[in-house]
């Protein structure tokens, strides 16, 4: 099986090694999408995809994605970057440049619950989640099977509230030594401490199991129930130290009514996490995430 995902890896790289993703925001002001399109034009690249936002014409922040080809892009990237520095300071811009062939490496996270782990092994396993899953770290031993039936190192690191410090020390120990990008909390039961949070910033993707800002904190769904909601949801943001309420990049809802329980509510809302989970990773693959303040604009 990994030799399967290598290969589609290793297809997929082939076929955008002359792609590149240009992410920048920046205040509003006349003249930044004909700069931009010019640079790009004189190093003979064609623009594949263009997404753009302004909040506010009049002063607003701008934002804008751009997806491009250019020919022996491997071999020009410092010269890329180099010269668009210019452009950059012209108008205050906060940029990345990204190699769309330099696929990223992820660490997913997760506790008993194994919805939102399966989709993602099952979305990565067809091609459709182009990442290289690194390793799985959990607390609990229920996933090992699964994870290692896929050639995926799985690292077992008993964690809570007492221990936390050094449960992290060797989990962001684990992250260096296999060079991750970023981590997915698949129903991850732990809070993460700020130390943790802010190395790793806007690069942890959590799900929630209702849909924020309702019901925040523990049994969502018993609290729910009671309340005798018609709408149960999901929520997949970035990982702040305001527990449960960093940048939101998807969430989704399911009817409900009052012929469902607390059990038929939970296992509707695993479906939605699943989806929601899936959807936000995928999103930041593509580099389509661009966070300002609390917000996300996904393009």
């Amino acid at each position: 099986m990994k030799a399967y995902i290598q290969r589609k890896i290793d297809e997929f790289q082939q076929q955008n090694k002359n792609k590149a993703r240009l992410l920048i925001s920046c205040p509003d002001k006349p003249g930044i999408v004909a700069a931009v399109s010019k640079f790009l034009f004189g190093k003979g690249a064609n623009i594949i995809e263009s997404n753009q936002y302004s909040m506010n014409p009049e002063g607003g922040e701008f934002f804008i994605r751009i997806e491009f080809e250019c020919p022996d892009l491997a071999y020009r990237r410092d010269e890329i970057e180099e010269d668009f520095k210019q452009i950059a300071e012209a108008f205050s811009m906060d940029w990345k440049l990204m190699y769309v062939a330099q696929t990223k490496k992820v660490a997913i996270f997760v506790s008993k619950e194994q919805h939102c782990l399966l989709e993602l092994l099952w979305e990565w396993q067809s091609g459709d989640l182009m990442a290289n899953i690194a390793l799985v770290i959990s607390n609990h031993e229920d996933s090992r099977e699964i994870v290692e039936s896929l050639d995926i190192p799985f690292h077992y690191i008993p964690a809570n509230k007492e221990i936390r410090k050094q449960v992290e020390a060797e989990q962001l120990n684990l992250l260096a030594q296999y060079e991750v990008d970023f981590v997915i909390l698949a129903r991850y039961m732990q809070i993460l401490t700020p130390d943790f949070v802010a190395k790793l910033p806007n690069r942890i993707i959590n799900i929630h199991h209702s849909f924020l800002p309702a019901f925040v904190g523990a049994k969502p769904y018993e609290r729910a129930y009671n309340r005798g909601v018609k709408l149960i949801g999901a929520t997949s943001h970035y990982v702040t130290n305001d527990l449960d309420e960093g940048p939101i990049i998807e969430q989704d809802i399911s009817r409900v009514d009052h012929r469902d329980d607390v059990a038929k509510l939970k296992k509707s809302g695993q479906s939605i996490e699943r989806s929601v989970l899936a959807r936000a990773v995928k999103w930041h693959l593509e580099d389509r995430v661009i966070v300002h303040e609390n917000k996300t604009i996904v393009f």
